[in-house]
Parts: C-alpha cells; structure tokens; sequence
C-alpha cells in the first residue's frame, strides 16, 4: 500500500520554559535598578551643609553681670559656607533706637589722639567708603559708653592690640598698619568722618549696637548676639537682654587719652616728639598763658608785622632745638585762624618786611602756615640747616609759581603738598579750638617718620574682633 506523501510547513516550535524564565528575571532586575535608588534619594535624611557650625545660644546675662571682652574667635568655614550661615541668622524684631550724640571734650593732644584712633579704625576696618565707616565709629563711640570696655576711644580701638591674633580691631594686631598704606586724601577723609563722629554726629542704623563682622566670616558669638542691621557686608550686633538697651550705656568717659606707638606712622599726636613736646607744656601751670607757655619752651614772644597782623618774620633763637619750632610758631599765632610765621636762622638773612625776595625764600629755616577755612595747617624746614629724617618734610628749594605775589609764592609753595599733607609735618587740630589759656590744649607738632605709612588693603575682610 502506498503511503501518503509529508506534508511541508514553517510553523515553529514553542519556547522553551527555560528560556521563560530568564526573561522574567531580567525585567525585574531592571527595574530593581530604577526604583532602589529612587528610593534611597527620597527616603534618605537631608545632607549637612559642608563645615555648617554648631553655634549654640550663650546665655543672657543678666543686669548684676558685666559681659565679658574675650579674645575674638573665629569658626574655620569657606566663605561660601559662613555667608549661607550667616543669612540663615534672623534680624531682631526689636525696637532699635538711636544712640544719643558723643562729643569729646578734651584739650588739643587728647583730642588729635582720639581723632587718629577713630580714623585708623575706620579706614583700616571700613576701607575709603564714608558710608561704611560712619557705622564703624558709631560701635567705637558705643563701647566706649559700655561699661564693659575701656573708657578712652584709643582704648577701644587698641584694646588686646599686644597679642598676635585675638584683638578687637583686627588691624591693630595682624600687621596691617605696617603692611598697607592708604592714600593721604583716604587718611584725611577718615579724619573728617572721625571728627563727626566725635561732634556729635550719630549712625542712628546701627543704634546701640558693640559687635560687627563681615559677611564672610563667623565669630563664634554670632548665634547668642541680636543681630540687628546690616550695612554694605558688615553685620551689626547688640548683646541681648538688659546691655544692649539705652540704659547701659553710661559709663563715665575718660578725656585723656593714651598716647599708642603703633600710630606713630599715621599720627602726630602718637610720635615721641609730640610726648616730648608736650611734656614742656605741661611744665606750665594749668591756666598758663601762650607767654609762660613759650618761656617753657625756651622761646619768647614774636611780634607781627606792623601792616600784616597775621603773618610773623622772626630770627630763631641760638640754641632753638628744630623740632619745638612748629609749637612755637603755633603759639604766637595764637588763636588767628589765618597766619604765616617765617624764620630764619641768622639775623642778618632775616628780611624787615614782605614782599620777600627770591633770596629771602631760599634762605629761610623754617615756616609755617596756617589756614583754618581750608583746614590747612603746615610746618617745613630747610633741610640743609635742620636735617630730617624723612626728606618729604623739607622745604622745596625752587619758589612755585602760582600766579600771585612773592609772599603768595611763599604760601603757593607749602600748598603744593597740601594733597599729601600726611608726608610732610603737620599740625593737628580739634574741630572746635580749645582755649588759648590751657596749656593741655595747646597744638603739637607731627614729625613725620622716616619709615612709609601703611599702604591700603586691597580686602578689608577683618571684622571688629569682639566677644
């Protein structure tokens, strides 16, 4: 019998349970791979800012309790780090009242010592910006109504200034004032504001606030203070509780004022010769008048020129030692808020009257000039006969043309370096004149140094290093 013929076909052979399987499995573990991590990121505890500080609250001390000034503290952050921190630190809701006018009475000495340690603070903490030193001097003049701090404004600036780190003003101890040097037009702005602040002038932004830093930086009392404004990148502080309230400002203020070495470079008032100086004058009595105040100089009275009331040709007296010449000249201008004192060494080069010669001018020792509506005031010597250690404190030996009459020369030639008024001698004066009588209020001399004053910093990043 013969068999049918097979049948072709292309149908396929069902999978294999096998392969099944591991097709299965490979789905689920892609999927495990997706949802895992999803899961860990979701589920997971917030990650800690990098280096974030654990600052924890101080205490409010309490009325019966001075708050203490400590070495000032910094936490090791980025500055990233510390201005995400410091953000995250709320501004007080209190009230911030405004601290009431300071003016510093105090005769001549005292007063420029004030006056150039206000101006170092704000210039070396603030940089050349008016509007950032204004509250600088404000926490100045606040602690110095603290009871907690010391009582004088060179106190405040240079307290712990003796360490290597942990002062209150970070310039005074890090090398900053020998390092860097400002510009004579920035020292004498700084002077300006620190005269207002010391006037009478108030930064009501800041109120009584005794604690600043800059944005960039934390010190470790930064959680436990009252932060109360911010101006430009500096963060003000009061202390909490009953001493950052109007009431505990009232210490009593001291009005003598330390004499502090390190501004010997910027001040007249904190160079040796102004002490020496000074210590002649104070040989006077008290209410000595300007001609007991001249005998104890060694010096007797000038006499003006008989058609020019304000202006003095006097022969300097054998044996004048060159450094008491500018007290000296200032004293027998007296109170003129205008005056020239020209002297000569040699009787017989001394001119009789003005106009002067050419001759006359290059042969003069010394002058001085005096010019209160521009606040100007000025020595210089002739640096052949009384050589100075710093040659920016001689004369010139050329007469400046400035279009005006030979004394007009006379005075065109000191104006020259009215613009660097710091590297010359100069006279430094209170805003309001004391006195003529007293002789603690009587003008010194500023001799300056033959080493260069500070050069400005390029980061003002240092805060008022406080507790």
């Amino acid at each position: 019998m013969l068999m049918p013929p097979a049948i072709a076909t292309n149908a396929q052979e069902p999978p294999k349970p096998a392969l099944q399987s591991l097709s299965a499995w490979l789905a689920i573990f892609g999927m495990l791979a997706v949802v895992v991590p999803a899961l860990i990121v979701v589920r997971a505890d917030p990650i800690e800012a990098r280096n974030r500080p654990h600052l924890s609250a101080r205490p409010v001390v309490p009325r019966t309790k001075m708050p203490s000034v400590e070495p000032l503290k910094f936490e090791t952050l980025a500055q990233v780090d510390a201005v995400g921190f410091n953000a995250a630190i709320p501004f007080s809701s209190a009230p911030n009242p405004s601290a009431k006018p300071f003016r510093f009475a105090a005769g001549t000495l005292d007063a420029a010592r004030a006056i150039d340690c206000l101006a170092s603070a704000v210039l070396y903490e603030a940089g050349d910006d008016s509007d950032g030193q204004r509250p600088v001097a404000q926490v100045v003049i606040n602690r110095v109504r603290h009871p907690a701090f010391p009582k004088t404004i060179c106190g405040v600036v240079f307290e712990g200034a003796e360490r290597s780190t942990g002062c209150q003003f970070s310039f005074t101890c890090d090398g900053a004032l020998i390092r860097h040097r400002f510009s004579d037009e920035a020292w004498l702005r700084a002077q300006s504001n620190a005269r207002l602040a010391l006037n009478g002038s108030v930064d009501r932004r800041v109120g009584f606030a005794t604690h600043y830093h800059t944005n960039w930086v934390v010190p470790y009392w930064s959680a436990s203070l009252d932060k109360i404004t911010a101006v430009g990148t500096h963060l003000f502080f009061r202390w909490t509780g009953w001493w950052g309230t109007p009431p505990a400002f009232s210490g009593r203020i001291r009005t003598v004022e330390p004499f502090v070495e390190k501004l010997a470079a910027l001040s007249a008032a904190h160079q040796t010769i102004a002490v020496s100086v000074d210590t002649a004058l104070a040989s006077a009595r008290p209410d000595a008048s300007n001609l007991e105040l001249l005998k104890a100089l060694n010096s007797r009275p000038a006499a003006p020129l008989p058609d020019d009331a304000n202006s003095f040709i006097v022969t300097i007296a054998a044996g004048t030692p060159p450094e008491r010449l500018a007290a000296i000249a200032a004293l027998n201008c007296n109170n003129r808020p205008y005056c020239k004192f020209m002297a000569w060494t040699a009787k017989e080069s001394t001119p009789k009257k003005l106009p002067l010669e050419d001759a006359d001018i290059a042969a003069m020792s010394f002058s001085y000039l005096r010019d209160e509506a521009r606040g100007f005031e000025k020595a210089l010597w002739n640096c052949t006969e009384f050589p100075r250690a710093n040659p920016l404190q001689c004369m010139k030996r050329s007469v400046a043309d400035e279009g005006t009459t030979e004394v007009g020369s006379v005075e065109g030639r000191l104006a020259q370096t009215r613009a660097n008024v710091l590297k010359n001698s100069q006279l430094i004066r209170p805003a309001e004149a004391p006195s003529a009588g007293s002789a603690s209020s009587k003008i010194l001399l500023k001799v300056a140094p033959a080493a260069s004053p500070p050069s400005p910093r390029t980061n003002v990043a240092a805060p008022v290093k406080v507790p």
